[in-house]
């Protein structure tokens, strides 16, 4: 039996995703919920979010990139947003089949990748697995350059009963602080929990977050790096200076793993460059992947 969370009070079902905005598809594994836009016939570019945040995190980029002719794609991780919170084990093998599995429903054959913090892994992995689907990638902040070190709080989190329960009394506000520190721009942190808190409601979604932090998501994946850095395929990578999430020290871990990636270290910006700095970030962006 699911361990009871009071505060998780709606079910996701058709109705009530009836209330929100973009688009729902079954997969194999479960309902995502996922936006397109830009011109059908535009390169396409697919953007994958990190450990908790929604696709919303993508406003700025996502519609940039559209209105410069991209075909862009957006979508929420099992357990996170408005996609299914299934019973699974939340591990790397998960959210990439998630992904190819979306990619194939959708018909897109061959498209440019993004992964932001935890997308870093996952899309990683994706290149690894399926190489000849994606021509250049994008990493923002990317976790798994070493095993990200995590507090106290999520220390026990990963121990069983002992996290349900941590999650159960203190699990909303400690994973509201931990979101704050992804920020340095404080003006915009009120408006962002807000749209960070709409999927807390719905049945799983703690459930789903104890699982990743219980199945590797957290652990080194410098080894699947390794092996992406040596396919040679174009990449970008943005890091913010004074990211408290993923060190930048780890950057420089990084680019040895990817010798061939175009490095962008942005200055007074923490975990969320491309969210907070977008006027730096998007023309970059941009130009990298008109490229080809």
């Amino acid at each position: 039996m699911p361990f009871p969370y009071f505060d998780e009070t709606r079910e996701l079902n058709d109705s009530t995703r009836k209330e929100t905005g973009g688009s729902f598809i079954a997969l194999h594994e479960g309902v995502t919920h996922y936006e397109l836009s830009g011109p059908e016939n535009g390169p396409a570019v697919v953007f994958t979010h990190g450990f908790s945040t929604p696709y919303f995190i993508f406003d700025t980029p996502f519609d940039y990139l559209a209105k410069n002719g991209f075909r862009v794609l957006r979508y929420d991780l099992f357990g996170r947003g408005l996609s299914d919170r299934p019973l699974a084990r939340y591990n790397i093998d998960l959210f990439v089949r998630q992904l190819a599995d979306l990619l194939l429903a959708l018909r897109f054959e061959q498209v440019h990748l993004l992964g932001l913090s935890l997308g870093g892994p996952i899309t990683a992995s994706f290149v690894d697995r399926y190489p000849a689907t994606v021509a250049r990638q994008i990493l923002i902040d990317p976790a798994g350059a070493t095993r990200t070190r995590v507090s106290r709080w999520l220390t026990l989190m990963r121990l069983p009963g002992v996290g349900e329960l941590v999650m159960a009394l203190f699990g909303r506000l400690g994973m509201l602080k931990a979101m704050a520190k992804d920020l340095i721009a404080a003006d915009v942190m009120t408006h962002f929990q807000a749209r960070y808190q709409v999927q807390m409601q719905f049945a799983g979604f703690k459930r789903a977050i104890l699982s990743t932090l219980r199945n590797g998501m957290l652990d080194s994946f410098f080894e699947t790096y390794e092996r992406v850095g040596k396919l040679g395929k174009p990449t970008l990578l943005f890091w913010g200076m004074q990211d408290r999430t993923v060190p930048f020290i780890d950057s420089a871990i990084l680019r040895r793993a990817l010798p061939q990636a175009e490095f962008h270290a942005i200055q007074n910006c923490g975990h969320l460059p491309h969210f907070e700095k977008p006027e730096i970030v998007n023309p970059i962006l941009l130009e990298f992947l008109m490229r080809g």
